[in-house]
Order: C-alpha cells, then sequence, then structure tokens
C-alpha cells in the first residue's frame, strides 16, 4: 500500500504518458478509471477542445475520482459501467470513435482496504467481492453452490493455484456443515488445506492469495469482460488511435499478448511494447503495487 490516496499514485505514469501521447483535442476514455489517478494526467494533456470520458464498475470510486479530478478545461465525463459496456457507452453519449483507451484492469486499494466489500483476507467481513453493485452472485455464492470439481477449476484457471483440488475438496466438506459466508473463514480453511501457517517466515505470501483472486475474478467476470473490450476495441479507435491495457498478473497479460500479436497480424494494430513495460526500481520502491503491472500498448492503423 501506499501512503498517499491511490488516484494520486498511478503505475507506470510517464511511461503511459508517452506511449498513450494525448494530444489536447484529443478525446479519451479511462476505462477504468479507480480514484482518477491516470485521467488526471490526461486532463492535464486536453484543453478545451478535448473530452475525457471516465468508466467504472464501483460507484464509490467514481465518486472520488470526480472529486480527485476537479475543475478542467476539457470536457469530462462520469459514467458507472464496465468497459465491457464500451461501444452501447460511447453510442450512448454520441460518439462512435475516440482517440485514446486506457484500461489499468484489477482491483483497487480502496476496494481492498474496505473489509465489508470482502476482498481481501487481511480483513474479516462477508465474503462478497464485487466490484458493481448491480452483479447478483457474491464470492459466498461461488464458494458455497459451485460444484468441487468446478470450483477447483476457477481457481487454477483463475490464479494458477497449484492446490485448486485440495482447496476444492476441504471447502466442499465444510460447507456441509455450515455455509461459509466470511473473509477469514475462508482464508483459514485454504490455509489449512495446504498445511501453511500464514504467519510462517516460509510463507512468501498469504497461502489464500490465489484463492481471492480467483474468486474475484470469477464474480465480476474479470477475464470474459476483458476479452469483450479486446475484441471491441478496434472498431471504437480512430486511426492512429492508441490503446493500452495495465495488467497484474499472466493470464491477463497473455490474453492481451495474444490479441495484440493477432490484430498486429491482421495489420489492425500497430503493436508499440515489443515487450511489456515495467516500472523501474524508484517506482516500484515508491508505490508496490507498480511491481507486478505490465503495460502494452498498440495503435490503431488506418483502414485502406
Amino acid at each position: 500500500m501506499v501512503d498517499e490516496p491511490i488516484g494520486h499514485t498511478p503505475v507506470l505514469p510517464h511511461e503511459v504518458c508517452e506511449l498513450l501521447a494525448v494530444q489536447s483535442s484529443d478525446t479519451v476514455v479511462d476505462a477504468t478509471v479507480g480514484l482518477g489517478g491516470h485521467a488526471r494526467l490526461f486532463a492535464d494533456s486536453l484543453d478545451s477542445t478535448g473530452r475525457l470520458i471516465c468508466l467504472d464498475v464501483d460507484p464509490a470510486n467514481l465518486e472520488r475520482a470526480r472529486a480527485n479530478l476537479g475543475d478542467r478545461s476539457c470536457r469530462v465525463e462520469f459514467i458507472h459501467a464496465n468497459f465491457a459496456e464500451l461501444p452501447r457507452v460511447l453510442g450512448s453519449i454520441g460518439l462512435d470513435r475516440v482517440d485514446v483507451l486506457l484500461a489499468d484492469l484489477g482491483v483497487s486499494s480502496t476496494q481492498l482496504d474496505d473489509g465489508e466489500r470482502g476482498f481481501s483476507f487481511m480483513r474479516d467481513g462477508p465474503l462478497d467481492m464485487r466490484m458493481d453493485p448491480r452483479l447478483a452472485t457474491t464470492a459466498a455464492d461461488l464458494v458455497n453452490r459451485l460444484k468441487e470439481r468446478d470450483l477447483a477449476d476457477v481457481l487454477f484457471y483463475n490464479a494458477q493455484e497449484m492446490r485448486s483440488r485440495r482447496i476444492a475438496k476441504l471447502i466442499c466438506n465444510e460447507r456441509r456443515n455450515s455455509r461459509i459466508t466470511t473473509t477469514g473463514r475462508l482464508a483459514e480453511m485454504v490455509a489449512r488445506a495446504q498445511g501453511i501457517n500464514p504467519s510462517s517466515h516460509k510463507a512468501k505470501i498469504h497461502p489464500a492469495t490465489r484463492t481471492f483472486m480467483a474468486l474475484r475474478m470469477a464474480v465480476n467476470d474479470e477475464i470474459p469482460n476483458l476479452e469483450t473490450l479486446l475484441k471491441d476495441a478496434p472498431a471504437v479507435l480512430n486511426p492512429d488511435g492508441r490503446f493500452g491495457v495495465i495488467a497484474f498478473h499472466s493470464v491477463e497479460d497473455k490474453a492481451v499478448k495474444l490479441d495484440f500479436r493477432k490484430r498486429k497480424t491482421e495489420q489492425v494494430y500497430q503493436v508499440l511494447t515489443k515487450k511489456p513495460v515495467t516500472a523501474g526500481d524508484e517506482e516500484r520502491r515508491a508505490n508496490p503495487r507498480a511491481r507486478s503491472a505490465k503495460l502494452r500498448a498498440v495503435r490503431r492503423l488506418p483502414t485502406e
């Protein structure tokens, strides 16, 4: 965690600005505005002819971003939406295409810090994990309803949890006695399934880390939504439009890499990052969240 509020410390700020190269009259979409860190940088480059559209699935973060951005010379709009809804959102505000698009994936520190949201094993609370309150299914629903094999698959394919079968088996055995409803109980069970004491010096990361990440991704349909954004992006980018994605783990980054490579072969994109851009030592020390960030960017080639 950083001491400054998130939104004032966006990851890879210089690299994002350099690669996406916002011009003063551009129309820019920050598809995951969070608390507005990258959006502030974009707004600084826009003048009264520019337009900044801020999307987020979390209405609480959207309001924080609104406060953090303050008054700007450019036109700024805040919309509660998932980036998988981007074409519909743009159509609703009279736009077909944009010049710059950024998606900063993953969970925000404000969500992790709120025990009532259920994202973190560090604070006991209800097992929720919904970024968007419009969603009906919670993490507790998945943990208590999924068949053992399906639950194990969620843990393995979303987060490469190598002990997924063992964890799923213990969860299914335990839920026969009583429904699993809290983050603390789930974290304890996952650690027990692996035979790891979280407080041991041998545990480099908490044994529940991958399980919580996998469930969060499943609750919020993060990979399907990312794939939808990647599919729709070429149609919403102007010629020479720039598109950047910041991923924080290999499943997301692989999806972005493969899509960008495919679009390059189809002569849709020019890839601006031969390999993912990562944070330097100074940023890693100042902002621990940046340690796992990987930025990839492309430019939309003109259509023949």
